[in-house]
């Protein structure tokens, strides 16, 4: 126990997370003698159930780790390319071409062919192991309740399923008939059971996380997913494997900030961002111009890149190197931050893509269509070697002040991850602003088009007139507009102080002990 802990006499915790079962799971797990990674793993499994459609437990995770007695670490459970035993001709199939209203409109694939094998749980294992103190039986003890004794679908996750249900959501009997009331998708205020899933968390909190890669439910999920045309089997599943590796750092202002290494996207692309913002400032047109700068090298140097670990190495490389000058010009994702007394931090951000549609019999599991979505496959479908990570946008943050302040902050929100976290941990690291304040603030985002740059922003006269002076297309949303993401934080002091802040923009919410 910490000198901070000792003085209070238990450990205490703040944390945001994207509802508010979810964030008493946490609570609860504290005080039952957990950690801040305990915490957020039980949040996060609250929200395998309670958000049908944003997350899904077969989905992949980034775990930022901040420990009080030592250094930042993440751990990759991002999802992978299988296929290790398909033969030649089943590379290409197993999907259907879905047309989403979302987002502007969007065409993802679906079906078992899409979905990559997932590495979620297997994340939340090591990060258990060498993090924890709780048994799974607590930590997964929220999740199980939720699911088996019933929750009310709320506004993200129920508008979610009502804006794509009938396309999504239906061809596959099993998804059909847990995630639709009556004729129509179930929407906001309905409540929900699932037993499936109920039994298959009480499965894996008895037996242990090894269940869902080599045991009965990952036999099933191979099983399932290789009748109806995709990839993943045995092999794929049994061969994958959590990455820990050291955090990139950044100092912004006071700050120590940590980021998620490459071969991650987001991580390397808000370093640059956050190091430009200190350079720069925040002026309305000069953020335009990072965001297109940045965002332009992504597109250039990381999204068709066939090796993501020295593509981002070298984005890196560059900013220490070369100068911060020499750069050339999803909805579906769900994040939980974490502080306990102790002085450890704990952000993790997880994803499932837009979702599968595919439900595997008997188990309430819902693969991800991470391989048929868009902007995580610009190589092409199925153009991976099976074992290769994906690309992905998730950025967990961890950071330390010089005046003793332990912040963990994330988002949701596919390619507007990055610039939302930029603009938050800017306008609080940098500017001072109060936390609170930080993520209300109106952002913008700018979009690369074939015909050029669009700048999307929020109502506020001093956006309207950066965007106009950096001559770009504009492209005004509604008032605190979830297209923009929805940051959560937590923080915790030397002084024994803690707090958290989540973002208006989705439905989300914070508790402290």
């Amino acid at each position: 126990m910490s000198e901070r802990s000792a003085r209070s006499g238990m450990t205490r915790a703040a944390i945001a997370a994207p509802n508010a079962l979810a964030a008493q799971a946490g609570i609860d797990v504290v005080a039952m003698g957990g950690t801040a990674v305990d915490a957020a793993i039980a949040a996060h499994a609250v929200t395998y159930v309670t958000e049908p459609g944003i997350v899904s437990a077969l989905g992949g995770a980034y775990v930022n780790v901040w420990p009080a007695d030592g250094e930042p670490q993440v751990i990759d459970g991002n999802c992978e390319m299988p296929g290790r035993s398909a033969a030649p001709g089943r590379f290409g199939g197993g999907l259907r071409a879905i047309p989403l209203d979302y987002g502007g409109g969007i065409t993802i694939g679906a079906g078992s062919g899409s979905a990559a094998t997932p590495g979620s749980f297997a994340a939340y294992q090591l990060a258990h192991e060498r993090f924890g103190r709780a048994s799974w039986r607590d930590i997964l003890a929220p999740a199980i309740s939720a699911a088996r004794e019933g929750f009310v679908l709320g506004q993200a996750a129920g508008h979610y399923l009502q804006l794509t249900g009938h396309g999504l959501w239906s061809f596959d009997a099993e998804t059909k008939a847990q995630h639709f009331d009556g004729a129509d998708p179930a929407g906001p205020g309905t409540r929900m059971t699932n037993a499936d899933l109920a039994d298959t968390l009480e499965l894996v909190a008895h037996e242990g996380i090894s269940e869902l890669y080599t045991g009965s439910i990952g036999h099933a999920i191979a099983a399932h997913v290789t009748a109806t045309g995709g990839l993943i089997g045995r092999d794929d599943l049994a061969a994958y494997r959590p990455v820990i590796r050291p955090a990139s750092r950044a100092v912004i202002g006071e700050w120590d900030v940590a980021l998620n290494p490459p071969p991650s996207i987001g991580g390397p692309v808000l370093t640059a961002m956050l190091r430009l913002i200190a350079e720069r400032g925040m002026a309305a047109a000069t953020l335009v111009d990072i965001q297109e700068m940045v965002l332009g090298y992504r597109a250039e140097h990381l999204d068709r890149a066939t090796d993501l670990r020295a593509a981002g190495t070298e984005l890196l490389l560059a900013l220490e190197t070369t100068g911060l000058e020499s750069l050339p010009t999803s909805k579906d994702t769900a994040h939980v931050s974490v502080v306990d007394s102790d002085g450890n931090a704990c952000a993790i951000t997880t994803s499932a893509g837009y979702s599968s549609g595919v439900t595997v019999p008997g188990t309430g599991l819902i693969l991800n269509n991470c391989l048929g979505e868009p902007e995580l496959n610009r190589l092409g479908l199925h153009a991976l070697s099976p074992g290769t990570r994906l690309a992905s946008n998730m950025s967990p943050v961890t950071a330390r002040s010089a005046s003793g302040v332990t912040l963990a902050i994330g988002t949701p929100g596919a390619d507007r991850i990055t610039t939302a976290l930029a603009q938050v941990i800017g306008r609080h690291c940098l500017n001072g602003a109060d936390l609170a304040a930080a993520i209300d603030a109106p952002r913008l985002h700018v979009e690369l088009t074939a015909s050029g740059a669009r700048a999307h922003y929020e109502p506020d006269d001093d956006l309207a007139a950066g965007v106009a002076s950096a001559r770009v297309v504009a492209v005004e949303h509604e008032q605190l507009d979830m297209y923009f993401g929805g940051v959560g934080a937590a923080y915790g002091t030397d002084s024994d102080e803690l707090g958290a802040a989540a973002d208006p923009r989705r439905a989300a919410a914070t508790a402290v002990s």
